[in-house]
């Protein structure tokens, strides 16, 4: 076998996997039975808010059902906003009720894993929020689930959609900034309060907040091949709206070192303890999410990178600095549902794609191996790059 480097490895196999996953939607969009996406949620609670106007909002998807545990917020949902959907109070009741193509599952992040395996088993094709599942062998292997049914699986966050994404890929892309160093990308906020699975065992600060940053940097520099983390709780108790006084078992604190290609590092610090005037609304923020340090060049994302401002880009051509792609174009971060689901009718491949989602996760589980054992983790994982 002739010797490949690491990076044309990359590329040879991330062609053949997109070939692949083209054919299978092109397949699936001459084969629908009507020219819409039938899509079932499952979980309506607060991010069913954010989802269900941007799914209704398409003439090429449409809301057959909603389901969850706690029946009377499916009801509700389906009331709120005219969904004229199914209702019912369990998957299995759904999988039974009326038809549908893909299951959107919005519920606590526990269940991810389970719930997304149930209606993959049942074959129905997943948009999961973040994460897909609890660990990377539970979701490496929902993915090899999915491939042998011939189906789809995709899991937030959708960062990779926002125009301000794009427009630092192709920066780098084009060299504008040297020979990359380093990076850094940072979320925080004093915490949820309106549930205790954030806090639980399953939970915690990086698969909530960090996860964001970790598919940012990792879509811009490429795949980390290893990880080095600290992470703790700092408040060991929370008061939460759903069970009141609770102990702390998932990290509230996170800080974690990825090493890439060529030398790059980028550092992520995400957690539950960071003031921030802003919170859950950054529309307005000036904070410099994601930087990138080159020997030509930096370059900063003005806001949140789930709710994109702008870029500021600093050269050695461009003086003084200067605040560029300000128009979001649309993005929001809860679009991954529809854009995947349009992205199947029309037969076409997304930005996005679950092998990104799933080295996110290996992160994820590295960086908690590693602070408890003090070593540097090497990963297995990796994604078509660059995505752009």
């Amino acid at each position: 076998m002739n010797n490949i480097s690491r990076a044309q490895f990359l590329q040879q196999t991330a062609a053949a996997g997109a070939a692949a996953l083209l054919s299978s939607l092109e397949s699936f969009a001459k084969e629908m039975p009507t020219n819409r996406l039938r899509v079932a949620i499952i979980g309506c609670g607060s991010v069913s808010n954010r989802y269900l106007p941007q799914l209704l909002s398409s003439q090429l998807i449409q809301v057959v059902s909603l389901c969850d545990i706690k029946y009377d917020r499916a009801i509700a949902q389906n009331k709120q906003y005219n969904v004229n959907a199914e209702t019912y109070p369990h998957i299995e009741k759904m999988l039974a009720g009326v038809p549908f193509d893909m299951m959107v599952t919005l519920t606590d992040m526990q269940m991810h894993g389970t719930l997304n395996k149930i209606a993959i088993t049942a074959g129905k094709h997943v948009w999961s929020e973040k994460p897909m599942a609890n660990t990377y062998a539970e979701g490496k292997a929902l993915l090899d689930l999915a491939k042998s049914k011939g189906l789809r699986l995709w899991g937030a966050p959708a960062v990779v959609n926002s125009p301000q994404f794009a427009f630092m890929s192709k920066t780098i892309q084009e060299g504008k900034l040297g020979r990359i160093s380093s990076a850094h990308g940072q979320y925080g906020h004093t915490g949820p309060i309106w549930s205790a699975f954030f806090y639980e065992k399953g939970g915690g600060s990086m698969p909530d907040l960090g996860v964001y940053n970790m598919a940012t940097l990792t879509g811009l520099l490429g795949p980390a091949k290893s990880v080095m983390a600290m992470t703790s709780i700092v408040t060991a108790e929370r008061t939460v709206d759903d069970k009141g006084k609770i102990k702390v078992e998932a990290e509230d604190n996170a800080h974690l070192l990825l090493e890439h290609d060529k030398n790059i590092i980028s550092h992520v610090m995400c957690g539950f303890n960071f003031f921030d005037t802003h919170g859950h609304e950054a529309g307005t923020t000036s904070l410099h999410s994601i930087q990138l340090f080159g020997t030509e060049g930096n370059m900063r994302l003005l806001g949140y990178d789930w709710e994109t401002n702008g870029v500021v880009l600093d050269t050695v051509s461009i003086q003084p600095p200067q605040l560029l792609c300000t128009d979001k174009g649309g993005y929001e971060w809860q679009e991954g549902a529809r854009v995947v689901g349009e992205s199947m009718v029309k037969g076409i491949e997304p930005r996005i794609n679950v092998e990104h989602a799933l080295h996110v996760l290996e992160i994820i589980e590295a960086a908690r191996k590693s602070s408890a054992t003090g070593m540097k983790i090497k990963l297995q994982s990796t994604f078509k790059w660059p995505m752009l």
